[in-house]
């Protein structure tokens, strides 16, 4: 089989899906690798380290897109790209579904075995898969590290000729993925750590990394089967924007991550909170690529219009990157490939040399999109 591996949105993405490391393991299972040149440039992998790794660079990239039994890719492909793939042929990528229906009937028509990553079951025989796992948890920590770039402060305590400067104070508003990696992040660098989330479940993981658990009770909360927070009623979310305002106030750094795959994300932080903060603090918003948990004004056209980086006026600065784990190519790639390779690798038939589709596998029966011409995952087949 042949599998190729292109850079659909050059402009924005600076991620790629093969690596060369992952393409020296895709070779040995029996697959052609080729890749469309200057794919790897901005996560610092050349095109002469995929020669070395024994891949093909793509002297005609429309022709071996057409003829690939598999396309691995980060970004989305445009209509027309769908319409150039192979019938039968695989495609293997973030296709952010909730949003794109009509992808996924592209797709159909062009009867190829969509795969949406973003989709993969959050089970332990997946989690080597789980690409929406491994990127958040990069950003986490560089929504930390960006967060401290700009902040005026030190984040540890320090003892000084002159007095001793007091830590930073870190306050993260959600214990996922990307929430554990900005508390121990904060941790390592010596800031004073407090952390909230629906999910009672989740303090002693927060206290295990040395960090406080704030305790806001919101009545009955729990998580959904797939580890994630279930949605909150508005009187909940209005009781937690209070108790989470007077934290916001006294804090240094806000950290916000609640962002829900397939909706918009909640307005967790409001313009009166904004208000009360200190100037020079800074506050980081991972969900601001669904809409972002962070309001500093009323008018809904502001938001939508506003960019990377507010300044509010009275000083606090917002952070609105929509994926910080692209500023952090190199190993946002490393990662990424490896869930890709490690869901090739899962279902490779090595007597046949193809992809085994087993529509009772359950991994499979998650993320798959499209077969022969049909929607077949059961939250799409209306698209």
């Amino acid at each position: 089989m042949k599998l190729f591996t292109q850079d659909f949105d050059p402009a924005t993405e600076p991620r790629c899906a093969v690596t060369p490391d992952t393409a020296r393991k895709l070779l040995s299972l029996g697959l052609e690798v080729s890749v469309a040149p200057d794919t790897g440039k901005a996560s610092n992998h050349p095109d002469t380290q995929f020669t070395d790794a024994g891949a093909t660079i793509a002297s005609d990239p429309a022709q071996a897109l057409s003829s690939a039994d598999i396309v691995a890719a980060v970004d989305k492909p445009s209509l027309e790209t769908v319409s150039r793939l192979k019938p039968g042929s695989w495609f293997l990528g973030m296709i952010d579904p909730f949003n794109r229906q009509d992808l996924i009937r592209a797709f159909a028509e062009a009867k190829i075995n969509a795969v949406s990553l973003e989709m993969i079951p959050r089970t332990t025989l997946a989690q080597k898969m789980d690409v929406l796992s491994s990127q958040a948890n990069l950003a986490g920590y560089e929504a930390v590290i960006e967060a401290a770039k700009i902040s005026r402060k030190l984040l540890p305590m320090m003892m000084t000729p002159a007095g001793t400067i007091s830590p930073s104070r870190v306050f993260v508003i959600g214990v996922g993925v990307a929430g554990l990696q900005a508390i121990a992040t904060a941790k390592r660098l010596g800031a004073r750590v407090e952390a909230f989330d629906t999910r009672p479940v989740v303090e002693e993981q927060v206290k295990s990394l040395g960090a406080k658990f704030i305790k806001i009770d919101l009545g009955e909360m729990g998580q959904t089967d797939q580890g994630y927070a279930k949605e909150l009623t508005p009187e909940q979310l209005e009781k937690q924007r209070q108790a989470q305002g007077e934290i916001c106030a006294r804090s240094d750094i806000v950290v916000t991550t609640a962002k829900l795959f397939g909706r918009p994300a909640p307005k967790l932080i409001l313009p009166d909170v904004v208000a009360k903060m200190q100037p020079g603090s800074v506050i980081v918003d991972l969900a601001a690529e669904t809409g972002g948990n962070v309001a500093w004004t009323d008018n809904e056209a502001e938001l939508k219009a506003a960019g990377e980086v507010v300044v509010t006026d009275n000083g606090v600065t917002i952070l609105r990157y929509a994926k910080f784990e692209n500023l952090v190519s190199t190993h946002a790639s490393q990662v990424y490939a490896t869930n890709i390779y490690n869901f090739i690798e899962h279902f490779w038939d090595k007597e046949n040399q193809t992809l085994k589709l087993n529509l009772e596998d359950e991994i499979l029966k998650g993320c798959l999109l499209t077969k022969d011409g049909q929607i077949i995952h059961d939250k799409f087949k209306q698209a």
